[in-house]
């Protein structure tokens, strides 16, 4: 049993009491040292016994009673006249119910799975403790790191979304969790990074007011944007670009005029909700071309201040609001299918379930009844234009993937509507600057500057700085969006219940 208990420990007894082992031990020093002036003692005054908890064996948990002895310190000016017995730290420490190496297993579990996850599987483990030793271990052996910080990123995220926020600072350099803030208010950021004067490198996204903050609390440090939200942010831009060139689009596509007659009755109900849109539509763009402030169309109208910003940036033209169809993939088998002469729905819709179509019956009814109506009138009739999200996905993908449909209506776009082909072809520059790293930032914003995306533009000119130092270095922000995946992990561990203390505590000591 030597080999089992710690080190510097003599056995005086084994006994198997309930399924326990019980060890009797002592220390094998004679000395013991004055915790105040450690000075050694060998002057006993009294004795007594420590029961400690260890790492259980062969299948059944070990008990330590240790013989703990009193001393007398002898030092003429030390206030300590009697002190306990120290043991090794890789004992116990003191006051401690549980051996060190039991100590550190627990501190793990608490880590690894927080509260009653840990307790449950910790009792699997002949480790009794109860979830709230667990978290209180966490939080007592929590450690912040102390090396110095040189490049951090920044970024907010949810305890409760569109409701509270906090913020996460990570060290990029050694790709850990530094410290979590308590909400995403600028003077909480500006302070941590006044306290912290070494820091070189901040790399945050282009929102909130990290960017402020950093400014006023480190104005010698070098602010990055993060490269993922640039590219997010300009593909958003040429969204709103297509959006706002929907009535050339159809123009050019020829599908100027639709006839309700030719309408299946999920596109009608979708064609009634376009004619009450572009009524309101009407009347709110009349209001805007008198000048009429956008607070005082919102109360006159009794719309929101947002729907009156997408009407004024023209982000209300869709006729339809097309998705991609479950039908997409046996399109073959259907045109197969109704050239044998099949013109039934339901049998259709039969048919199509033997070769895995999982789709309802109305999607092949609607089919059937366009397909019908195709053979009886002109295709110029049938044109319906794609919404605004599938228009910029095909316009962006390359031309190998599209389909001979979709090549010809991207065609007569880029005939008709030039100015898209523009912020497309602006896309691409701007995407392919920040892959490959590459200057040129004044010139395309000199280019954007009279095109489609001149909104966008605009924004990148007022954060130039960052968006410069983003293409020109290595650091970004995607460790730190990593690290709050990781974070959202440990919060919903803990049923999105933990406090900030304790989800720190956590992140900081289990890298």
């Amino acid at each position: 049993m030597s080999s089992v208990i710690p080190s510097g420990l003599a056995i005086e007894g084994v006994t198997l009491d309930a399924g326990l082992i019980l060890i009797t031990a002592k220390a094998i020093s004679a000395t013991g040292a004055c915790p105040l002036c450690e000075s050694p003692s060998r002057r006993v005054h009294s004795r007594y016994v420590r029961r400690l908890s260890d790492l259980p064996c062969a299948g059944r948990g070990i008990r330590l009673h240790l013989a703990a002895r009193r001393f007398r310190c002898d030092e003429p000016l030390c206030r300590q006249r009697i002190f306990a017995e120290r043991f090794d730290h890789g004992v116990a420490t003191s006051r401690s119910r549980r051996t060190a190496r039991l100590y550190c297993i627990v501190h793990h579990l608490g880590l690894a799975l927080g509260g009653r996850p840990g307790a449950s599987f910790a009792k699997r483990l002949m480790l009794p403790v109860s979830n709230d030793t667990l978290l209180r271990i966490v939080r007592r052996r929590s450690q912040r790191p102390a090396e110095p910080l040189r490049v951090v990123g920044i970024d907010d995220w949810a305890f409760r979304r569109n409701h509270r926020y906090g913020s996460i600072v990570c060290d990029l350099e050694r790709r850990r969790i530094v410290t979590l803030l308590p909400d995403r208010e600028r003077a909480t950021v500006e302070a941590w990074l006044t306290a912290h004067p070494g820091i070189e490198v901040v790399s945050r996204d282009r929102g909130g007011g990290y960017g402020e903050a950093a400014a006023k609390a480190l104005p010698h440090a070098v602010q990055v944007a993060d490269r993922w939200h640039l590219m997010e942010n300009a593909s958003a831009a040429f969204l709103d670009a297509v959006r706002k060139s929907m009535r050339p689009i159809r123009a050019a596509i020829g599908a100027t005029v639709i006839d309700p007659t030719l309408l299946t009755n999920a596109e009608r109900l979708q064609y009634e909700g376009y004619l009450r849109r572009e009524d309101t539509n009407a009347a709110i763009l009349a209001l805007a071309k008198d000048g009429v402030p956008i607070k005082q169309i919102v109360k006159r109208t009794g719309h929101s201040r947002a729907l009156v910003r997408q009407v004024i940036r023209g982000q209300r033209t869709d006729v339809f609001r097309t998705r991609q169809s479950s039908l997409e993939a046996h399109l073959p088998l259907l045109d197969a299918q109704w050239a044998a002469g099949c013109h039934n729905g339901t049998e259709l819709w039969r048919r199509l379930k033997t070769h895995g179509f999982q789709g309802s019956l109305r999607v092949v009814s609607e089919w059937r009844t366009r397909r019908r109506r195709a053979e009886t009138v002109t295709d110029q009739q049938l044109q319906r234009v794609p919404s605004a999200r599938i228009i910029a996905r095909l316009m962006t993908i390359g031309r190998d993937h599209l389909s001979k449909a979709d090549t010809v209506t991207m065609a007569a776009i880029e005939g008709g509507v030039p100015t898209l082909v523009e912020a497309r072809s602006l896309l691409d520059r701007f995407h392919a600057m920040i892959r490959r790293k590459s200057p040129g930032l004044d010139g395309w914003l000199t280019d954007a500057t009279t095109s489609l995306m001149a909104s966008f533009a605009a924004g990148i000119r007022k954060d130039r700085a960052a968006v410069v130092a983003a293409i020109a270095n290595p650091w970004s922000n995607g460790q730190t969006k990593g690290q709050i995946t990781k974070l959202k992990l440990v919060k919903r561990q803990m049923y999105r219940r933990a406090k900030i203390d304790l989800l720190e505590a956590r992140l900081l000591n289990n890298p």
